[in-house]
Formats: C-alpha cells, structure tokens, sequence
C-alpha cells in the first residue's frame, strides 16, 4: 500500500465522431495525468493514454468509435511558471468567440461539443494560456472568408466615408436584409477608427453583431470586440485600451439612460461617456433615440469629433433631421428591381439577390364579415373583438372560433390560407400579431383544441418588455416550435410586438395582422411584415415568395401608401407618386379578397390612401411637414418668383413669433423642367462615384442642384411663416356642413376676415396668400 499523490496535473484533450449526429464538432475535455514528467509534449504517448482512459470511461459502453486528435498538458504559462486551469475556460473562450455549443437532445451527453475545427481549438488553449477572454477573428480557422458586397453595399460603404471627410452624421434607410451589420463595420474597417461605440435599443443583438465582427475582421488583429457577452470580458474601457488595439464596443441604449452623465439616477458607465468615440453606430435608430432620454445619451456620447452613423429599415421618424446628401437609402423596390435586372446585365453570374424573397400582401375586409366589431372609423376593432374576460376567456368566444374555422374554409373564390393541404404546407410556420398578452394566452388555448391548428405547435412570445432574455428566450421557444425539421411540422408563433425587429427566423412565410388600428405606425408594420421575408432553404427548396394577411384593408393601403412614399427620398414631384407606388405595386401586389372577388390594387386606388397619409402627418405636425409644400415647384423658382419670396419674407421676419428664415439667392434661378431631369439623372447615374470622374456636364447639374435646393429650403422656412397659422384659422372657417371640405383653393373664402387679421402675420392678406398657394 501506498499513498496517493496530493497534486496531479491536467490535460486537456480534444476527440471527434465520425456519425452524423457529431458533424463538425469536436469534444474538449479534461483528464487528470498521475505521472510525474513536468515537460511532456502535446500528442506524446503518456498524455494520450491519460485522455483515452478517460475517454473510455464513457464511451465504451455504448460501443462508440472516437478519433482522439490532440492531447496537451494545461499547466505551464507563456511566462514558463506553472498555471492551472480547466476545460471550463476553454470552452468560455470559445463561446466569447462567437463559436457554437453543441446541444444534443439526450440529457445524458455533456455539452462539451463545439462547432469548431481543431486549430481554433488549439488557439483557444493558447489564448487561456495567455490570459485572454476571447479568441482574435483571424484565430478562428472555421468558414472564414471574404464578404463580397453587393453593389448597393458597396454604394452606401464608399458614400459614407466619403460624407465624414465633410459632415459628421450619416443615415442608412436601409431595408431590413440590406446587410447594414456587414457594412456598416466594413466602413469602421476601411477607416480605421480606434474607437467604436454600437449603440442599440435591442441588447439582444449583441450576439449578431459580434458574429459579423468576426466576418469581416478575420484576417486582423488590430481589431477586438468588447462587450458584456461577447469578445473581451468589459470591466472598464481603459482595460480595453490596454490592449493596444482598436476596439468596437457594444452597449445597450437602456443600460446608458440610467446613467447620471445622461441626466439618469445611476452612477455608472462614466467611461463609456468619458471616451473620445471616433464613430458611434446607432442600431435600429427609429426606437429610442427620439425620446428626451434618448436624446440625452446621444448628446453626452457624441464629442467634437465623432461621426454618427445611424440604420434603421424604418428612419420615419428621422428623415427630416438629415440633409438628402446625408441618406443612403435602399428600399424593397430597389432590391426588388436589382434581382430581377441582375440576370439580364450579368448574364451567367450567380444573382447575389436571388435568396430574397418576393412579398405578396392578401387583404380580408373583417369587418364585412363580421360587421358588428367595427369601430367609429368603420375599421375593424381587433381589440374588441379579441377582448377577454377575468378569467382569461374571449368574451365573443364563438366569433373567435368563426375566425379561426374561416381561415380553413374551403372557397375556391376566397383562397382562405389554411382552406387546403397545399395552402396548409406553404404556410407552414407562421406569425400572428395579436391585440395583447392576455388575447394571445386565450387564442394559444383555442388554437390547441381547434381541429386543424390543433395539429400545430404553438409559440406563444406575446409579454410585456424587451428585457434581452426575455427576447432570448422567445426566439428558443419559437425555433424548438419550428424544430431541426421544419419541412416535418407545423408553427404558429402568437406575438403583440416581440420578435418584430432584428430578429430573422428563416422558417416563417406568412404574417397575420390580426392587431392595430387605422393609427398604426408605418414603422412598425413594415418591421413586423418584413420579418417573413427572411432568406430560407429548407430541405433543399428555396423561398422565394412570403405573404401578408391583413383583415382591415383600409389600414393595410393607408400604411403601404405611406410608408412607400416616406422612404422615398424628398424633392420629387407630385406627378412621381403614380411611378412610385406603380413600382411597389409591381414587385408587391396587393389584392383584396372581398367576398368572392379578389381585386389587385393599382396605383390610381393607393394615390387616395396617400393622399389621406399627408393630410394626417400634416395636421399632426402643425401644419408644418414638408409635405405641406410642392418641392419639385420650388427646385424651378424663376427671377419674379424668387423676388417675390423675399419681399414675403421681410413681412414674415418682421414678426416675433417666427425664427429667422434662411436667406434667398436672387442670382440662382431655379431649373427649368428638362434641367431638373438632367440634374436627376446626373445623381441617379452617378452615385458613389469620386467628383473627379463625373463628366462635366455632370458636375455642373449637381452643383446647380444643390444651389436650388438651398433657394426651395429657403422658401419653405419662409412659406412656414404662413402654414403654422393655419390650424388657428380653420377655427373661423365658416362651414355649413360637416361634409364640405376645406381646399387650399377655397380656405382665404371660408376663413372670416376678422380672423384673418389676427392671425395671420400682418400685411400677409388674403391675396397674399392666393398668390403663394
């Protein structure tokens, strides 16, 4: 007998499967090593009899063939003294690296399997050694290679570092699948800023961004990426100036807000405010900035010299902070279009748009078939009808079920989604907006007992908040409802706003808006209903159309109308909107399904809907929305014209309560019609090219346009003297009836002229204003 040694060393030993459920992956373990060699190399034969004893221990009673790849001794340091650790580290080295766990279904199994080859592996034990966190891009050996951009990519790349040679913001209106991630850190690449800030009003896609990372700094280590989660472990940002690198750091715009340098409560991230960011990248801009707690972390973070690059698949509500120049945009047309014009221009070329799919959008009028839930703006009142009780069961439970048994109704006119196997199997998985939490838990429980969605699984991800685990935690739900086989099953996920921006779940094909009203955002349609177009190859078939399935066809038009029109850029004329919906319409058809009609949309229909969108963003912004003005006359003021708006404007600045408007240039008259479209042209053929290679007809279009512009910006502050005051006078409009409506043609005959003259600036009269309508 003898005693057993006190202290053992460690090894560390990496193996492989050769079976399909073990593809791609490879075992990192621990093993203890009894002997008492202190300088054993890597793959000698006294560590690789340590590791396959204890291999053995438990694969052997399930006959399993493994193939022992590396074995290494884990206690000596690069400094030569002796370091302990355990595979634990290696295995959060690797997860703070972006690489994959393995799970397998049967708890039995460890889950010390990683998607990684054995290289990545071996420069993970290195980077313990080390003492580092994370592994560098170029460290991971696994599927690295370049990205290769798309033109428009390349576009919104080279035209924003071209803008922060002069201007300090920039705005990608970029539609979702645009790529904004990928390209936005290639601009932090080519210009090789030193510090980064992402800023998100969405912490879960921390993940997302640190994989991209990885994708486009594979091949450098001048770059590391910092955040809670991934990359290297933040507990201060001078720890990550230390490290001599260039560095992206990612936070999260709810944990900033709180802070006591954004006027918060809480005394924290002071060094994240103190940084000289050069480039801070706003994600998702549309949420969260625009609110007053917003606009102070912004206002904090942002020093003398920093840039801002702001994306966002929905920028309405920022638009009208930028300049034109300063917008990238790239819509659903414009992609539509590039895929179908990339097989005629690049004959033989794989179609890099050929993944992205077409959207189709069928509109049910509800309240036709349902009348008694419409409500007083005859939309259909989806919260009414969805209304549950204390106990959690639908008040109008039997028109519920009508609904649910409607959509599996066989009518070869009416095309209901679920009617027939086939429509049943296109749309497999799917994604429903309902009213609420509570109406979502009760149509989880009809779904589940109804006759055909019983056969389906159910996700339900509605709740309150957008805690990042909570978001976590919804999308593992919905993706254990798709299961690994998607083509074998059936899906419903149930949300009232999760899960509708950032988030891609390649497997849906269908939304259902069985929510909102006529007031919904267009910015938070067009985020939900483009989740579906997701790109998704499923059991070898690739999805090429994805569809919407809205039950109020009013709020359906209203908001495709304005969402269309917004997104395009300003300065266009009115006679443009045909072409544009005209465009949308071609590479997204509406149809409606009335009774036993189906109709498909045309621009002339959507033009009325659009025309109802400016008269709202107009009176809901105090009558001072751009919109208000006909720009594409304002471009083409002549000398008269021009004469005239400064003689206005000496009326208008003489009084109190209007700013100082911007001044009018006599000599730069505006373009005539053939001018106009010449200068169009130019900047449509030429964009993202350097000034030195445009042809000098080019440039002197260009130029000129931007000299018009400023003389259009000027009339409109001008012409905003007049148009703030015009919500006081339809007070004294004198109308009969409440059916007549009020007309820039006949407002000076309705409004009385005692209150014209106390409002409206003094000598602005009534011919005034007809002269300038």
């Amino acid at each position: 007998m003898e005693y057993k040694s006190t202290f053992n060393s460690k090894l560390i030993y990496v193996f492989s499967i050769n079976d399909d459920a073990h593809k791609d992956c490879l075992k990192i373990g621990g093993a203890t090593y009894y002997g008492n060699e202190d300088n054993l190399l890597p793959n000698c034969n006294e560590l690789k009899e340590a590791a396959n004893k204890r291999i053995s221990q438990y694969t052997q009673t399930a006959g399993i063939q493994y193939e022992l790849l590396y074995t290494e001794k884990i206690d000596l340091g690069k400094d030569g003294k002796l370091h302990s650790f355990s595979d634990s580290e290696i295995h959060q080295v690797l997860l703070r690296s972006g690489i994959k766990r393995k799970i397998f279904d049967t708890v039995n199994k460890a889950n010390e399997w990683f998607f990684a080859d054995l290289k990545t592996v071996q420069n993970a034990i290195k980077a313990v050694k080390e003492g580092r966190k994370s592994l560098n891009q170029n460290e991971i050996t696994n599927d690295k290679n370049p990205i290769v951009f798309r033109p428009e990519q390349l576009d919104a790349i080279e035209i924003t570092k071209k803008q922060f040679k002069k201007n300090k913001k920039m705005l990608w209106n970029a539609k979702m699948r645009f790529g904004k991630t990928l390209s936005a850190l290639q601009v932090v690449k080519d210009l090789n800023y030193s510090k980064t800030l992402i800023l998100t009003h969405r912490p879960v896609v921390d993940k997302g961004w640190f994989e991209d990372f990885g994708k486009i700094f594979y091949d450098s280590e001048k770059f590391i990426y910092g955040s809670k989660k991934q990359g290297e472990a933040f507990s201060s940002i001078k720890e990550l100036e230390k490290k001599g690198k260039n560095f992206i750091y990612f936070a999260s715009m709810q944990d900033l807000r709180g802070s006591e340098k954004a006027r918060g409560k809480f005394l924290k991230n002071d060094e994240i405010f103190d940084t000289e960011w050069d480039l801070i990248i706003v994600d998702e801009a549309h949420e969260g900035t625009t609110t007053e707690l917003g606009k102070k972390v912004l206002t904090a973070l942002i020093k003398i010299e920093t840039k801002v690059l702001e994306l966002s698949g929905t920028p309405f509500n920022l638009l009208s902070n930028y300049k034109e120049e300063d917008i990238y945009t790239w819509d659903y047309v414009m992609e539509q279009k590039a895929k179908k014009d990339w097989d005629e221009i690049h004959f033989g070329d794989p179609n890099p748009y050929a993944s992205l799919p077409r959207m189709n959008i069928y509109t049910y009028n509800l309240g036709k078939l349902i009348e008694k839930y419409k409500d007083a703006e005859l939309a259909f009142n989806f919260k009414e009808f969805f209304r549950v009780n204390k106990d959690g069961k639908f008040i109008y439970e039997k028109d519920v079920i009508s609904l649910l048994n409607l959509l599996c109704k066989k009518d070869e006119d009416s095309l209901y989604p679920f009617s027939t196997k086939e429509f049943q199997n296109n749309f497999r998985h799917t994604l429903w907006m309902v009213p609420g939490v509570r109406e979502a838990k009760a149509l989880s429980e009809l779904l589940k007992n109804h006759q055909i969605f019983s056969a389906f699984n159910i996700a339900n991800v509605a709740g309150d908040g957008d805690e990042e685990k909570s978001i976590n935690d919804a999308l593992k739900l919905v993706e254990n409802a798709i299961t690994n086989e998607p083509h074998n099953c059936y899906s419903i996920t149930l949300s009232c706003g999760r899960l509708t921006t950032g988030v891609s779940v390649p497997a849906w094909t269908a939304v259902f808006m069985l929510s909102g009203s006529q007031n919904t955002s267009a910015s938070s349609y067009m985020q939900t209903i483009f989740r579906v177009q997701t790109p998704a190859t499923i059991n070898g078939r690739i999805k090429e159309e994805c569809f919407v399935f809205d039950f109020a066809p009013d709020r359906t038009l209203k908001v495709i109308a304005e969402a269309i029109k917004i997104s395009t850029k300003a300065g266009k004329s009115n006679s443009d909107d045909t072409k544009i919906i005209g465009d949308f319409l071609n590479f997204c058809p509406i149809i409606s399904i009335d009774g036993s009609k189906m109709l498909e949309y045309k621009a002339e229909e959507m033009l009325t809907q659009l025309k109802k969108v400016y008269i709202d963003r107009v009176i809901r912004n105090g009558f001072e929305d751009t919109y208000l003005y006909n720009n594409n006359q304002l471009m083409k003021l002549g000398e008269l014209d021009l004469k005239e708006f400064e003689r206005l404007k000496k009326i208008i600045g003489s009084t109190k309560a209007m700013p100082k408007s911007n001044d009018i240039d006599l000599n730069k008259q505006g373009f005539t019609d053939e001018e106009y479209e010449q200068a169009e042209n130019a900047k449509k053929n030429n964009k993202g090219k350097d000034k030195d290679k445009l042809s000098d007809a080019d440039k002197k279009s260009l130029k000129d346009m931007e000299e018009k512009k400023k003389n259009r910006d000027a009339a409109i502050s001008i012409l905003r003297g007049i148009s703030i005051r015009m919500p006081l006078l339809l007070y004294g409009a004198d109308v009969n009836n409440e059916n007549e409506e009020i007309t820039i043609e006949n407002f000076t005959n309705l409004v009385d002229d005692n209150s014209w003259s106390e409002f409206m600036p003094k000598d602005v009269t009534k011919d005034e204003f007809i002269n300038f309508k």
